[in-house]
């Protein structure tokens, strides 16, 4: 495994969408891998592909449990619910603000070897998922943050 370096606030590939990944191989499994040890170094919940500089539709998130799961080509297939807590990002850093996500979400996802998975998350695990899935559309935490 290795440290990757974390794309900052202000670089354009965090505005952009991102292509699907098709491909599951050891590579991808390397960069899955490269991620998890990257986002525990940096303290770190979760991390999207774009923030480590790759165009490409997964992310790792840590559950409150301290699972790790791998979503690749999420979809939301059902949210609801909403609550307000402050997110801060491995991208953005030293900035807090207070955003609103669903407190339920069903997601359908590929894991590494490119099986499909339906799985729910509640509470803090729908957000970490959220936050990261927007990095995947280019839209980062504070443009979502609840206005005081």
């Amino acid at each position: 495994m290795a440290l990757r370096d974390v794309v900052k606030d202000g670089d354009d590939i965090l505005r952009k969408v991102c292509r699907e990944q098709t491909t599951f191989d050891a590579r991808l499994g390397q960069i899955l891998d490269d991620m998890l040890e990257t986002m525990k170094a940096a303290e770190g919940v979760g991390l999207a592909a774009p923030q480590i500089g790759l165009m490409k539709r997964y992310a790792i998130c840590q559950m409150e449990s301290n699972e790790i799961v791998e979503l690749i080509n999420p979809v939301v297939l059902a949210a609801s619910g909403e609550a307000v807590m402050n997110e801060g990002c491995l991208s953005v850093p030293k900035k807090y603000l207070p955003v609103k996500r669903p407190t339920y979400l069903k997601l359908r996802y590929q894991n590494r070897k490119g099986e499909t998975v339906e799985r729910e998350f509640r509470d803090f695990d729908a957000r970490v998922c959220c936050h990261e899935m927007d990095h995947l559309d280019g839209i980062l935490f504070y443009d979502k943050a609840v206005k005081e």
